[in-house]
């Protein structure tokens, strides 16, 4: 049964948890959050990590704007350890929107600007944080001027309104092209790794599901032609760009008919996704930012919330069900992977409490990382409260109301509509306005 967040203390929230017959881990020691970590010979100043997420503010050609270089800043004098760049697409058509980020030939500089930008504003001379490119292909939710211009690795009933365009093995082949080409950008920007965004419903994660893709080099029955695009495109950075480290953002369970780690009734069923991080583990990828569900059919699995997007119901299971679920699935991952650091998520429904639960994840070597989303958005400066204060400010927390993703969700820029009010609670009174 939903609930909102009402819980005055850790004790309450644990409890709840109980009730629920979930076990919420905890810890009121959060050192474990401030752990340096060497991943390939780059530092990696403490366990918290800006998760991405889309804001729809870059200029027309893909380079960051002024609004994008705001947040990032903001994000640098915060006190991640990790940066977590948002999905940047590799392609024009391959835009979720008409700005989007897209690193090319002519946006690459304004990367590099903002990169060292980033770097200026860390919190203590050499603790820069450690920059992460998210490349992507919207597939089915490619909307580059604005309009939908769905293309997927297969047709899903559960997921498509309109037929998209099937992708073919030449365009698949000229897109791992643009990967690699786009990583050599990255290495060029000042990124240190750049991950391939293998989840939520895009193209890369569709292809891993495409079972009913037939006659291809990248689909059908057999994992092997399933994992290829990823693994290829993988192999193919490392060989020409080796001196960027290679990652993915895995969604290890979409949980819907016909998604990627999932059985045929839509459940979660990681026998795949376990072969598939198996292959990445053999090619040295040390690692992996974990998560499930599509924040366009089931956003409640990604980001447990108090309030849905208007016209959106209420999910069956209460959020606490939900970052539970994300805790152990990354848990299972870790367990059996101990060579792969794994960075997880979901935390943001926690509030002022997930810098408790993190710590203790961690601590138990549950997960390497503990990566925020829609809380960087509100609260970018949480890491360094934590390091000054040992405490989360419940007043700067994000409240999950869901206005950044119905934002989002219409192409506006993104932002707390709350904690950061000024612009983007400006943002959502336009898009009311204008009867969104």
């Amino acid at each position: 049964m939903h609930e909102r967040f009402r819980y005055r203390t850790g004790e309450e929230l644990r409890r709840k948890a109980v009730e629920l017959k979930q076990q919420l881990p905890w810890s009121d020691d959060l050192s474990s959050l401030f752990l340096p970590f060497d991943l390939s010979g780059s530092g990696i100043a403490n366990r918290l990590v800006v998760q991405p997420m889309e804001a729809h503010d870059s200029e027309n050609d893909g380079s960051p704007s002024e609004l994008t270089g705001r947040r990032y800043k903001r994000y640098a004098s915060g006190g991640s350890g990790i940066i977590w760049y948002e999905a940047v697409s590799v392609v024009r058509e391959g835009r979720s929107g008409p700005r989007q980020l897209w690193i090319n030939n002519k946006s690459a500089d304004g990367f590099a600007r903002l990169n060292d930008e980033i770097r200026k504003h860390t919190v203590r001379p050499g603790t820069d944080p450690f920059l992460v490119i998210q490349l992507t292909h919207s597939g089915r939710y490619s909307k580059p001027d604005g309009v939908a211009k769905p293309q997927a690795a297969a047709a899903n009933p559960v997921l498509d309104r309109t037929p998209p365009a099937i992708v073919t093995d030449d365009d698949l082949k000229r897109l791992i092209d643009r990967f690699t080409e786009s990583a050599r950008y990255a290495w060029r920007s000042g990124f240190n790794a750049v991950d391939i965004k293998a989840c939520h419903g895009y193209l890369v994660v569709d292809l891993l599901a495409a079972k009913m893709r037939k006659n291809s080099l990248f689909g059908g029955e057999e994992t092997g032609k399933r994992f290829r695009f990823l693994l290829e495109t993988i192999d193919r950075i490392r060989d020409e760009v080796p001196e960027i480290i290679v990652t993915c953002r895995l969604g290890i369970s979409d949980l819907y008919p016909g998604g990627f780690g999932v059985d045929e009734n839509g459940e979660s069923d990681f026998s795949e996704s376990m072969l598939l991080v198996d292959q990445l583990a053999s090619r040295g990828i040390g690692l992996l930012n974990i998560t499930m569900g599509s924040p366009y059919y089931n956003p409640h699995i990604s980001r447990p919330y108090d309030t849905p997007v208007p016209g959106a119901g209420f999910p069956a299971e209460h959020p606490l069900e939900g970052v539970i679920r994300m805790i152990n699935g990354t848990a299972m991952f870790s367990e059996r992977f101990p060579g792969i650091a794994l960075a997880g998520s979901g935390w943001s429904y926690l509030r002022h409490f997930a810098p408790n639960v993190a710590a203790a994840v961690i601590a138990e070597r549950k997960a390497a990382f503990a990566g925020f989303g829609r809380n960087s958005f509100a609260y970018p400066s949480m890491p360094l409260d934590l390091m000054k204060t040992g405490r989360a400010d419940p007043k700067k927390v994000c409240i999950t109301c869901s206005g950044c993703t119905r934002l989002i969700r219409s192409l506006r820029p993104g932002g707390c509509v709350i904690r950061d009010r000024e612009i983007y609670g400006n943002e959502l009174k336009k898009l009311i306005a204008d009867g969104e």
